[in-house]
């Protein structure tokens, strides 16, 4: 069990690695969605990226690459121009992503229900010549980009915003003065709507409570409940612009076989997956690692027989965070279980009263959500910080306001809006890290007992993490240097305690 990390691009770091070198590639790379303004979001990963990708990868090796909802087509395109064979892909459900949708009806009445006023300043802004920075420089905000667009999200500066533009347009008509001083329609507040702090993405807060030092309190937070103001904002009450984010999907892909199966099995180790290893528990146990952990893939069935204890079901191609929210999606459900003549049983009652051959069972014979089939808490606080205890927390901007917050040394900032447009102080850094209990599943499932899993775009190295407490070797790539640090020391306390767990068994052993 090692790793390396190679602080740099990742063309040109696996350039240097040899032809069909790694077991596995499990990875998150960018989904070509500007995620928060990060540059590194810029697109999907290139087909060259995947082709060198399926280079390293040995004969019938699998790709697990994570991907957004709108650009999905993209990436399992890409990799399957690269010379990848598509083999599934796994749908990961979570509860906690927050709708970044706009309210069409407030939209309206910030324009007064007049319709083209947006867009009329926005297209006399071109006219100036002025640049989203030299706007947001002025400003101190990142709107530039929203007073120059013709797109959806054209804006109108405030008037204290304007007094700092305006000295930088030029020749201004009288016209557009009025439109900056035409304010939005009041909207009546007839009520209050509370909602729990969950924390954004990183998770660590629940049902509105969070742990601090051990002691628990409440995080619940209210936002204004407004009607129309205008008539034809009435018109849209109730009408936005988006869904509620509640998966991201990962592409399941193959390099090709050299033969069958059975031979490329034989020959290089990879081909298949590891179905016993990651069978789902019958408790609704998540998609952890170590007997006794509520875990997927702690036992295995007995041949044709009722299953022994500990055993799982054979693993899906959904996940779930196991959120309340999720959760209620999902119904009461009884497990079937069969005897051999086919003939179907529930909770051990037997539909058809004239059997009489043998009975023996097989199944589970269990009742309770459908979700418990799957199951993958997200990140917490202490899984994303985990080894970082000697990283300064830095402050860290989610959403535009926030980032515009924290150019002012605004620390404070938060609009009460579920994590949204908040500022929060961080050792992790790195916006989108993934839970280490779902990496670890996903590098069982694709690796070999003892192989060596690659991860082109590290991040904050949850992959490497997950490696390591699994019993893999890694070798990781990523840009940032900063994250590379980070990265860096996830993985080394992670392989520290994989090490100080192995020891500890050995003793037992000896001693017992």
């Amino acid at each position: 069990m090692s790793y390396i990390i190679y602080n740099e691009n990742c063309l040109d770091a696996m350039k240097r690695l040899e032809d069909n070198s790694v077991d596995s590639i499990v990875t998150d790379p960018p989904y070509g969605l500007s995620f928060m303004g990060k540059k590194w979001d810029y697109d999907v990963p290139s087909t060259e990226i995947w082709a060198e990708c399926l280079r390293v990868l040995k004969p019938g090796g699998h790709l697990l690459a994570f991907a957004g909802t709108r650009t999905q087509h993209r990436m399992a395109v890409r990799i399957e121009d690269a010379g990848f064979e598509i083999r599934d892909m796994i749908a990961w459900v979570y509860g906690s992503g927050f709708p970044k949708s706009m309210d069409v009806s407030k939209a309206i009445d910030k324009n007064n229900g007049e319709v083209g006023r947006l867009h009329k300043f926005t297209e006399w802004m071109r006219t100036t010549g002025l640049s989203a920075k030299q706007i947001n420089d002025a400003t101190d905000t990142f709107m530039g980009s929203h007073y120059l667009t013709d797109k959806s999200q054209p804006a109108i500066p405030t008037r204290a915003l304007w007094s700092k533009l305006r000295p930088l347009c030029g020749f201004i008509p009288a016209w557009v003065d009025e439109l900056v001083d035409r304010i939005e329609a009041e909207r009546e507040v007839v009520g209050q709507k509370i909602i729990n702090g969950e924390e954004g993405t990183a998770g660590g807060y629940k049902n509105g409570i969070a742990s601090i030092q051990g002691a628990d309190i409440s995080i619940n937070r209210s936002i204004d409940i407004t009607i129309a103001a205008t008539p034809e904002a009435k018109q849209w009450e109730g009408w936005g612009t988006a869904l509620k984010p509640a998966l991201e999907p990962i592409t399941v892909a193959r390099k090709p076989l050299i033969g069958t199966v059975a031979e490329n099995v034989l020959q290089h180790g990879t081909g298949a997956i590891n179905v016993d290893g990651c069978r789902v528990g019958t408790d609704g146990g998540c998609a952890g690692a170590g007997a006794g952990a509520r875990v997927y893939g702690d036992g295995l069935n007995g041949p044709f027989g009722k299953p022994v204890p500990g055993t799982g079901r054979w693993p899906a191609n959904l996940i779930l965070d196991g959120s309340d929210e999720v959760l209620a999606g999902f119904p009461e459900s009884n497990s079937a279980i069969r005897n051999p003549t086919g003939r179907q049983l529930y909770a051990g009652n037997a539909l058809n009263s004239t059997v009489t051959q043998d009975t023996t069972v097989r199944g589970f014979s269990d009742k309770g959500s459908a979700a418990r089939f799957f199951y993958c808490a997200k990140a917490s606080k202490k899984d994303r910080d985990e080894g970082l205890e000697g990283f300064e927390a830095k402050a860290t901007a989610f959403g535009n306001q926030a980032q515009a917050e924290l150019k002012r040394g605004n620390l404070e900032h938060d609009d009460g809006n579920s994590g949204m447009n908040k500022v929060k102080m961080r050792q992790n850094i790195h916006p989108t890290v993934k839970p280490t209990d779902l990496m670890r599943y996903l590098c069982r499932l694709v690796t070999p007992t003892g192989g060596v899993v690659l991860d082109p775009f590290m991040g904050s190295g949850s992959t490497g993490k997950a490696a390591m407490l699994e019993g893999f070797s890694f070798i990781g790539c990523e840009l940032s240097e900063e994250y590379a640090s980070i990265a860096n020391a996830r993985i080394e306390a992670a392989m520290q305690k994989e090490t100080t767990a192995f020891l500890e068994s050995i003793n037992r052993d000896l001693f017992a």
